[in-house]
């Protein structure tokens, strides 16, 4: 049986051979902290860097054989997403990371597939990106964060951008990065991970709908990361805010349960229960393998997990570890 990772991240080795002996990366340097940890300094900010955040292809295929995963569709690293930062060093370092991504691809081909990143707070600049992604890269699509520096992917600013990812076939994958709507209130205990996350992922849903981005652009192709967070536990309520207030309908003809089946959804939840509602929820079809590779959050042995699950049929286990993701990609 096949195994293909939707969510593997990659902290390029470009980024680490610059920033070798106090260089730096198109302005980001890097530092070792006081437990001897790697730091990306970005725009004066520290973010920590796992060990196998260093590891070359060759070492990463390794860990994957050892995990029973073919394929890492690999995507980049969330403490470089640079929005906050001037367009022309987060186009640079894009340009970088996704050169990078889809060599790997073309150098291993039955091993990688590749998202690029894009500079989200230059909308022509990204269009550009994407679509050299899509095109020469040879790309699937492009990770980004769930909203451009506080700016959620609803307004109308981001409609261009939304019409050429749907024109392209890109997959667009959310995922967090930096602080989240939890980290202001709660910056302790890994809450802005552990329920920040799951937050921003449901405000993207709901924005995403709520704002008419999905009917606007009907053959778009979206996957949230961690199982779309709280977006199925919550849509009752959201559905409840379409019945009875105005402002809620303002682009939506139908109530918001009826997109949940428009998305597509990591089953990186963490327990059995969790797992078996989202699919019921969201439909088996729109169910696909995760691991959030080589994060701290990464389940232990993600392969074994999913095999050893009494809820889930066969059938549904293969769907989710390859064949919606060979569907959906290409692969």
């Amino acid at each position: 049986m096949r195994v293909i990772d939707i969510h593997a991240h990659l902290t390029p080795q470009c980024f680490w051979k610059a920033t070798e002996n106090g260089g730096d990366w198109h302005g980001i340097t890097r530092e070792i902290n006081s437990r001897g940890h790697h730091m990306a300094v970005v725009g004066g900010k520290p973010g920590g860097l796992p060990p196998r955040a260093r590891w070359d292809p060759e070492e990463r295929i390794v860990e994957m054989d050892s995990l029973g995963v073919d394929i890492h569709v690999v995507s980049p690293y969330s403490g470089f997403y640079n929005y906050h930062l001037d367009s022309s060093i987060a186009q640079a370092t894009c340009h970088d990371y996704n050169d990078e991504i889809s060599d790997m691809a073309r150098n291993w081909p039955d091993r990688f597939a590749g998202l690029g990143s894009l500079p989200m707070q230059d909308i022509p600049a990204t269009i550009r990106e994407l679509e050299r992604c899509m095109g020469p890269l040879g790309l699937k699509g492009a990770m980004i964060n769930d909203h451009v520096n506080g700016r959620t992917l609803d307004e109308p600013e981001f409609l261009p951008f939304w019409k050429a990812a749907e024109e392209t076939g890109a997959l667009i994958f959310f995922h967090q990065g930096g602080g989240t709507t939890v980290s202001q209130r709660a910056d302790r205990y890994h809450l802005p991970n552990t329920i920040g996350n799951l937050s921003d992922r449901a405000v993207t849903f709901a924005t995403l709908v709520f704002g008419g981005v999905m009917d606007a652009c009907p053959d778009l192709k979206i996957c949230l990361a961690h199982g779309g967070g709280y977006t199925c536990y919550g849509i009752g309520r959201m559905d409840r805010g379409w019945q009875v207030r105005p402002e809620a309908r303002t682009h939506l003809s139908r109530p918001p349960s009826a997109y949940l089946n428009r998305f597509y959804y990591d089953c990186i939840v963490y327990t059995e229960s969790a797992l078996r509602f989202l699919i019921d929820s969201v439909g088996i079809e729109r169910v696909i393998f995760g691991t959030d590779w080589p994060y701290d959050m990464v389940f232990d042995w993600p392969v074994s997990w999913i095999l050893s699950l009494e809820s889930i049929t066969q059938e549904e286990k293969e769907l989710i570890l390859y064949k919606n993701l060979e569907r959906l990609l290409g692969i």
